[in-house]
């Protein structure tokens, strides 16, 4: 019975998750849909209209730590609620806007607020629950929220702008978010230990209480190359992420000569294929982590393969121009590398580090990441193309960034070792309160 009850709260702290993910993502997907429209009746520049979302990243960013700080204490359920109240207002109010200036404070501060509640709630109670060759296949399942908010989403705002403007769609969205984030929030667990259960996917024989995982203090936590390394690994691939993301339509639009309808189709065509390869990504990534019999190795493996597929992607995607079948077979590839990288990431984390410290720790390499990729990379694109007439270059930027992604990943280590006197005060810290030794 207590089986049946913590895979059902398992399930449900999963299901969380999934709302939690689609509402974050049907941000940058129908940003990418609605920029064109945006520009157009405000008479804004593409890089204009791009910073406002690079603001709001930025912003997302620095909430993220704090809502890190928020998930260690008191669950996710409160960061859940701040992401629908926000999130909600950062659309809604949005539609309001007649200026820019309104556009960015609008825009940036109630959506960031509101976003930046949901990533590192999503990605951490999943960890919390799931560890091990389980974590994966699991945050597979929940990030499948992600495409299917690019797919139901970017589609019900195409269809929208066919009869209305882009502040009906934004009204139509504050209405979603604040309704799936609610219905989040409701649902939302705390650690399994608030309920005297242990995580899914444990070694056998491992969770002796006697042998709790070491508490990593943030300083000492960042004074190891293991998160450095995972932090510019994500980076760099975030930088190429939201640069295609956010820009990929307009280039379909303005190179390759689509019609905005047929350029939002084929972007939903990621994630068609986001909903089939978030699940199964996740169990190939717990296939390799048993495979290699080490769960930081084979979240290294899978760190590497995911931007070496972005970086065959970005070229596909140039041929673009060639084949219509290169540009789907470089949103297949898109939406392999994106099953794979940001839960990559935090899977590497949490292996390295532990469970107990990963919300304040992946909170802080969230905002440090996140308040440099997306605004930068999603500037970069509407720059580039605002100097040379052109999304080539922007592409190629987006490519080298893939790269770079790859080359930091092959030299993530594999371990993080506490300092000697930080453990030997744990391990006294554990006898004085169980009364067994605690062997290091």
């Amino acid at each position: 019975m207590k089986e049946r009850e913590a895979r059902k709260m398992g399930n449900m702290v999963v299901a969380a998750a999934w709302l939690a993910v689609f509402c974050l993502f049907g941000y940058r997907a129908t940003f990418s849909v609605l920029l064109g429209p945006m520009r157009d009746s405000m008479n804004w520049t593409v890089s204009q209209t791009s910073l406002g979302y690079s603001l709001m990243m930025s912003i997302y960013a620095i909430t993220a730590f704090f809502s890190g700080m928020i998930i260690d204490k008191w669950g996710t359920r409160p960061a859940y609620f701040i992401g629908a109240v926000c999130g909600a207002l950062g659309f809604y109010l949005t539609s309001l806007v007649t200026n820019y200036w309104q556009y960015l404070l609008c825009y940036a501060l109630f959506a960031g607020i509101g976003t930046g509640m949901l990533w590192v709630s999503s990605t951490v109670s999943v960890r919390k629950w799931f560890v091990g060759k389980s974590y994966a296949t699991m945050w597979g399942l929940a990030f499948a929220g992600a495409p299917v908010a690019q797919v139901v989403l970017s589609l019900g705002v195409k269809k929208i702008l066919l009869t209305m403007d882009w502040r009906a769609a934004m009204q139509a969205l504050a209405v979603v978010v604040l309704i799936a984030l609610v219905v989040a929030a409701l649902i939302a667990k705390k650690s399994p230990e608030a309920y005297n259960l242990k995580p899914f996917g444990l070694a056998p024989g491992s969770g002796d209480p006697t042998k709790p995982e070491y508490v990593w203090p943030l300083g000492e936590a960042f004074k190891r190359f293991a998160i450095w390394g995972a932090i510019l690994a994500f980076l760099t691939s975030m930088v190429a992420e939201f640069l295609i993301w956010t820009q990929v339509i307009m280039f379909w639009v303005k190179d390759v000569k689509l019609s905005l309808a047929s350029a939002t189709n084929l972007y939903v065509a990621i994630g068609i294929a986001g909903i089939f390869t978030m699940p199964l990504m996740g169990m190939v990534a717990d296939k390799v982590v048993g495979a290699v019999k080490n769960e930081p190795l084979g979240r290294k493996i899978m760190l590497i393969f995911a931007p070496a597929v972005g970086v065959l992607a970005c070229l596909l995607l140039l041929a673009t121009k060639i084949s219509m079948v290169f540009g789907l077979l470089a949103c297949i590839l898109f939406a392999v590398y994106w099953a794979i990288e940001p839960g990559g990431v935090a899977g590497y984390a949490g292996a390295i580090y532990g469970r107990k410290s990963l919300g304040k720790i992946w909170g802080l390499a969230t905002l440090i990441v996140m308040g440099i990729g997306p605004a930068f990379g999603s500037f970069m694109g509407g720059y580039l193309y605002d100097i040379s007439g052109s999304y080539r270059n922007s592409i190629l930027f987006a490519l080298g960034a893939y790269a770079l992604s790859c080359l930091v990943a092959v030299c993530l280590p594999l371990a993080a070792e506490p300092s000697h006197l930080a453990h030997e005060l744990e391990s006294l810290q554990v006898t004085s309160e169980t009364g067994t030794p605690h062997k290091a």
